[in-house]
């Protein structure tokens, strides 16, 4: 089973002024910003989707940190692991790029998600 960190999601009120702190305080590069007004950049070798809360998110919203995303070429067996475990599932949806995606609990209310590898 092949694991590996995607990135780390911030969820801010401007996202334009979080990525400049991040462009003008840590060098940080902007690789993309989406129609939707978001940015994914590379932080010191970290990529770091930055965006404002999201209106078909169906899961709770929170500002900072917003989920660490991993991913896997075996997501069917790892959910099932997870409803094993007695985890909770938030939402199973496909991102962009078609690839499947799985938001979970894990302790003290920290959101992860694993990422289909396509």
């Amino acid at each position: 089973m092949t694991l590996k960190l995607n990135h780390l999601h911030l969820k801010t009120r401007d996202p334009e002024k979080t990525v400049q702190f991040y462009v003008d305080t840590f060098g940080a590069k902007v690789l993309n910003k989406s129609p939707r007004g978001g940015y994914r950049i590379d932080f010191l070798g970290l990529e770091l989707n930055v965006t404002h809360f999201l209106e078909d998110q169906q899961r709770e919203q929170k500002y900072g940190m917003e989920h660490i995303a991993i991913d896997t070429d075996e997501l069917d067996a790892l959910v099932e692991k997870l409803k094993g475990q007695g985890i909770r599932i938030l939402e199973q949806t496909v991102v962009s790029g078609g690839r499947r995606v799985c938001f979970f609990e894990g302790p003290d209310g920290v959101q992860l998600e694993f990422i289909e590898m396509k």
